[in-house]
């Protein structure tokens, strides 16, 4: 019995050797194995893992050639750099032979050149017409004092239809030249010459006797003829002084009329700061002219205004500074010393300015403009007079006094509203346009 029961229990031994299949259920437990005797087994399963791997290598290196990749991606880019100007040198010859470069270098370079070749002969041509005409429109001009009741009509009547020399002539002759503001000085010096020539019978007639007067008179303001400005320098600076309501600021703006016409570039200086109609007026022409102007507040320092001016000038490279000042009367020595403070402060902006000190006389004011002319004369450096309307008197011999006394170079008269009718002062023209000719020819010239 014993032994059946051990041959039974011998015999079940073996099914639990067939739970054996099983065990591959434990074979994820792989940590417990690789230390007993299924070493084995584990080079079997890595066959199998292997291949897996094998196919998960293919994706491993095909990330690892993305970073190689990355290289080659720098390569091409001076691969393809040497590659594209080679074809590119090809293509550049045939490009010039089309030949678009020049006509365009050529239109912007003629363009310009266009334009000042058209200045240049207006430049040219204008002076001659211009001297032909000063003659007629200083006529025009002149009217009243070429009138009757005026400077030359009253000289003329003095020889109209005589051909002897009447005794009195000389004493007839005084009393229109001091009658019509040449001053005593200057009529002395004309007499007396008259005076001379008739005591050695130089003077046969009244036509010689007009002669020497008209002779005598062109002698008297060529010493004074100062022809226009004088723009040495860039930028000259111009100071226009005078009293009250000569003109100052008109003639500032027709004086810029003129140089911008000539193609000089031109600053106005608002120096007139107490009179807010002159800094508009001024601002009006400037406007009208196309020059930059230059102002302050009201009651503002004129010097540092026009010292503003200056320096503008000097960093835009302009021609010309035309500086206006507050109009003062000269009896009053403030304000006379202040002009000078004012030149004194230009000087500082610029070494030599003002360059030309400009007066400006009205002739309708006849001996006052005299005495305005020294005492200016006194207080300034005066390099020309500006005499502005003349076509508003019937004397017009003012401008005879002012160059035989004080020697002032006359360099602008004003005969109408016009910008043009500001002309350079010519003395010959300027006497055949007053006095005319001898008789019998001068109503044929006029």
């Amino acid at each position: 019995m014993v032994a059946a029961i051990v041959y039974f229990v011998t015999k079940k031994a073996p099914p639990p050797e067939i739970a054996a299949p099983p065990e591959p259920k434990k074979l994820p437990e792989k940590a417990k194995q690789p230390a007993g005797k299924p070493a084995e087994k584990p080079a079997d399963r890595p066959r199998v893992q292997k291949k897996p791997p094998a196919e998960e290598e293919p994706p491993a290196k095909a990330k690892e050639p993305a970073p190689r990749e990355e290289p080659p991606a720098a390569t091409p880019f001076p691969v393809e750099v040497p590659a594209v100007p080679p074809p590119s040198a090809r293509a550049v010859p045939p490009e010039p032979a089309v030949a678009e470069a020049p006509p365009v270098a050529a239109t912007v370079v003629e363009a310009p050149a266009e334009k000042p070749a058209p200045a240049r002969p207006a430049r040219e041509t204008t002076p001659p017409g211009a001297r032909k005409r000063d003659v007629e429109g200083l006529r025009k001009g002149l009217t009243k004092v070429r009138e009757r009741e005026g400077f030359f009509g009253r000289l003329k009547a003095l020889f109209a239809g005589k051909k002897e020399i009447d005794p009195n002539v000389v004493e007839q002759i005084e009393e229109v030249l001091l009658t019509s503001d040449v001053g005593v000085k200057t009529t002395e010096l004309l007499l007396d010459e008259i005076r001379s020539a008739l005591s050695r019978n130089e003077l046969a007639d009244t036509d010689k006797v007009w002669d020497a007067l008209r002779e005598h008179a062109k002698r008297i303001l060529r010493v004074g003829a100062g022809g226009g400005l004088s723009l040495k320098t860039q930028p000259t600076v111009v100071m226009v002084v005078g009293v009250n309501g000569v003109g100052k600021t008109t003639t500032i703006g027709k004086l810029a009329t003129q140089l911008k016409a000539e193609g000089r570039t031109v600053v106005l200086a608002a120096g007139d700061t107490f009179r807010a109609a002159a800094v508009q007026q001024l601002n009006v022409w400037g406007k009208r002219v196309g020059c930059e102007v230059v102002r302050g507040k009201d009651g503002a320092n004129p010097g540092a205004v026009i010292f503003d001016a200056i320096q503008k000038a000097k960093e835009t490279g302009a021609d010309v500074v035309l500086a206006d000042t507050a109009g003062r009367l000269h009896t009053k020595t403030n304000l006379m010393e202040e002009l000078a403070r004012v030149a004194r402060t230009m000087n500082k902006a610029m070494e030599g300015a003002p360059h030309e000190t400009l007066l400006v006389l009205d002739a309708t004011n006849g001996q006052n403009a005299m005495q305005q002319a020294a005492l200016f004369k006194e207080a300034l450096p005066i390099t020309g007079i500006v005499l502005t309307k003349l076509d508003g008197t019937a004397k017009g011999g003012v401008i005879l006094g002012i160059c035989a006394e004080h020697g002032l170079p006359v360099r602008y008269v004003g005969i109408g509203e016009r910008a043009e009718d500001l002309r350079e002062f010519e003395p010959d023209e300027f006497v055949e346009a007053m006095l005319g000719r001898p008789s019998g020819t001068e109503d044929a010239a006029a």
